[in-house]
């Protein structure tokens, strides 16, 4: 005989996986956005990724920033691998930072996400161009690295929105069992 779940746990299993499905898709479109166009356009998947880990656990940080970087090496010709590496890092530090310290608010994911498209923009200009030491390569960081990043910390504003309105409808609400009524309410 098969035990029924409540109603609560079926609709939290619902809105868990369509808010899921939903992240996936943004995902997606964004790499498709990625990959059109030339190259002055904003690194989508990285405000998206700094967005999923503020909301998620470390191990699912990890795999979400894992996933938007190999995905932005796939669509800027990188080592596979190298934004994987800085994104999977830099989503579990975001995950344990909104535990812990910051709150969801639109100033923290801009200023998280100009620190992070900075610092992938100048390692990405420094192990790809300047270490070479190619013969005006300063242009490179002056008229690519720093408008992408510009249009990358700008593009968190829309990305912050999405993610705000997804998680607004389809984001459990923590509920207080008996216990900690009863506690919160002697004290």
């Amino acid at each position: 005989m098969r035990i029924k779940t409540t109603r609560e746990k079926r609709i939290l299993i619902v809105k868990t996986t369509f808010r899921w499905f939903l992240y996936l898709l943004i995902v997606f479109l964004c790499f498709i956005t990625m990959n059109a166009g030339t190259f002055m356009r904003p690194m989508l998947l990285i405000p998206v990724a700094l967005c999923i880990s503020s909301n998620t656990g470390e191990f699912r940080s990890a795999i979400i920033g894992a996933v938007c970087g190999f995905m932005i090496d796939l669509s800027c010709d990188k080592l596979l691998g190298y934004n994987a590496v800085i994104l999977c890092i830099f989503c579990v530090i975001i995950s344990l930072s909104y535990s812990l310290i910051l709150r969801h608010r639109l100033a923290n994911t801009l200023i998280i996400t100009a620190v992070v498209s900075t610092i992938q923009g100048v390692l990405d200009y420094n192990f790809y161009y300047d270490i070479w030491g190619y013969e005006n390569s300063s242009l490179i960081l002056k008229k690519y690295t720093f408008p992408v990043i510009a249009l990358t910390t700008a593009s968190a504003v829309v990305v912050y929105a999405v993610f705000s309105l997804i998680n607004k409808f389809l984001m459990p609400k923590p509920h207080l069992t008996i216990e900690e009524a009863i506690k919160n309410y002697e004290e």
